[in-house]
């Protein structure tokens, strides 16, 4: 959603903006790209993706600013930059393509592994530690209410008979066995999804992202929020709505805005992207 995202960033050449998802460069290249004077702040938990960004980005590089960090240690890095608020504000929410594919990284079901789920390496919790140390109930609790798979506690009761699960497809495979697929979707996707939602506390990151961006943003700049998740989307439609009742932001788009038939067809991930946006008063 490239192209609606600069578009509802509304741009200009001398602004500073901050892309709290850099991810592989994608959107921070793209922003910098439309740069004169101005620059853009780019962060990611994940010091493997920032290597590679700047690499991606390399034409743009005195327009960037690239800096390891949570959505909770946003607030930080612009202290540290000496800079009170910026123009706009980009958080992309979906894992990376890089992280997906990289079987070293654990996060696919379709390829194999270590179960390990971390965005950032260097984080004590795995995947495989969750799976192999939680008891039934808050294994299926987790599954249930992160993944929102409604067959939770039959897939928790069969991993817990299936301990140790060391690698992906392992535990891809117990799921499967224990949930047939009935649908195009694998039946361990929820599964997956809801570890490493918990092995990268991906919802206390998003609350304190919410509760902090509008701070960030200077009145006039806006905030463009892309996620692929209905618990996510639901937290930012809520804090969205929030701030528009209170008077300080103004919403850019009554509903939420999706991509287009031809973006969906180049890039199937893309199908459950939305995207929210609105400009601080």
């Amino acid at each position: 959603m490239l192209t609606a995202v600069l578009e509802y960033l509304a741009i200009r050449p001398e602004g500073i903006y901050l892309d709290a998802t850099a991810g592989l460069g994608g959107h921070t290249g793209a922003i910098a790209h439309k740069l004169a004077t101005g620059f853009v702040i780019a962060c990611d938990r994940d010091p493997e993706s920032l290597v590679l960004a700047r690499q991606n980005t390399a034409a743009f590089a005195e327009r960037i600013r690239f800096r390891e960090a949570r959505f909770s240690e946003l607030a930080s890095v612009l202290s540290e930059l000496q800079i009170e608020k910026v123009d706009g504000l980009i958080a992309d929410l979906g894992v990376s393509r890089y992280q997906l594919t990289d079987p070293e990284r654990g996060f696919s079901f379709t390829a194999d592994g270590p179960l390990d789920m971390r965005m950032n390496r260097t984080d004590d919790v795995t995947a495989a530690d969750l799976v192999n140390t939680f008891d039934e109930k808050t294994l299926a609790d987790l599954i249930y209410n992160l993944g929102e798979e409604r067959k939770a506690r039959r897939i928790a009761r069969a991993i817990v008979r299936a301990r140790p699960i060391k690698t992906s497809l392992q535990l891809a495979g117990v799921v499967e066995a224990a949930v047939p697929r009935t649908k195009k979707l694998h039946p361990a996707t929820q599964t997956f999804q809801a570890l490493r939602m918990a092995v990268n506390d991906e919802q206390g990151q998003l609350d304190r992202f919410l509760e902090v961006a509008p701070n960030l943003v200077k009145s006039g700049g806006r905030i463009v929020v892309i996620t692929f998740m209905s618990l996510d989307d639901r937290k930012v439609k809520t804090s969205f709505k929030s701030l528009a009742r209170e008077g300080r932001a103004t919403l850019l788009a009554k509903h939420v805005v999706r991509p287009a038939r031809e973006e969906i067809y180049n890039n199937p991930a893309s199908r459950s992207a939305k995207l929210r946006a609105l400009e601080m008063n």
